[in-house]
């Protein structure tokens, strides 16, 4: 049933939107970018990608993670209809769900680094870059992270290859954009009333 792809895809990708969500809301502080300027006269990045929300972010969507690590472990004990992935379990989910929440918020700062380059600035909308920066660099760092620790036989699979699948990633790449839009939506709305 596609309903169960869309719930894999989306508790897959859990770890990652709070990751993203905590750096937004819990950052600030010292730029990554040090206040630096390209060669282009621009800011590399800007003042809202901060060392505080990348550690941050980071931390809270791991912590996350391993919550949903242990009701997925509850999920299958009660024969919960729909596989739930547990980020194969302690310890090895620790650089699975790293992989997820630091490469989304990567892939959040480079997008940012091309953003300043096109003259787009902090906070304005670059449709889709904006919606789905973060959705690959959880791709391509869960991918390589899940390799390496399949080399070095850490793993009995390629934990990327079993887990994501091309329907989810298809869901993810469809349905991220309008829950990123709505979200921007609501964080704008809750700042002006808060004023």
């Amino acid at each position: 049933m596609y309903y169960e792809f869309v719930i894999q895809a989306f508790w897959l990708i859990l770890p990652a939107y709070i990751a993203n969500a905590s750096a937004l809301l819990l950052g600030g502080g010292l730029p990554v970018d040090f206040g630096k300027k390209w060669c282009d006269g621009k800011r590399l990045l800007g003042d809202g990608k901060t060392w505080r929300g990348l550690f941050i972010g980071t931390f809270i969507g791991m912590t996350a993670g391993f919550g949903f690590s242990v009701i997925s472990k509850f999920a299958l004990n009660i024969d919960f209809p729909i596989k739930i992935n547990d980020f194969t379990g302690f310890p090895l989910m620790i650089p699975i769900l790293f992989s997820l929440c630091f490469g989304a918020l990567i892939g959040d700062i480079i997008e940012s680094f091309f953003k300043r380059r096109i003259g787009k600035e902090r906070g304005e909308n670059w449709i889709p870059f904006d919606q789905i920066d973060f959705i690959l660099g959880v791709l391509f760092f869960s991918f390589i992270i899940s390799s390496f620790l399949h080399f070095f036989n850490l793993t009995e699979e390629n934990w990327f290859l079993i887990s994501f699948t091309l329907n989810h990633i298809i869901i993810l790449l469809i349905f991220t954009p309008f829950i990123h839009l709505f979200s921007n939506y609501i964080h704008k709305r809750s700042k002006n009333s808060n004023r």
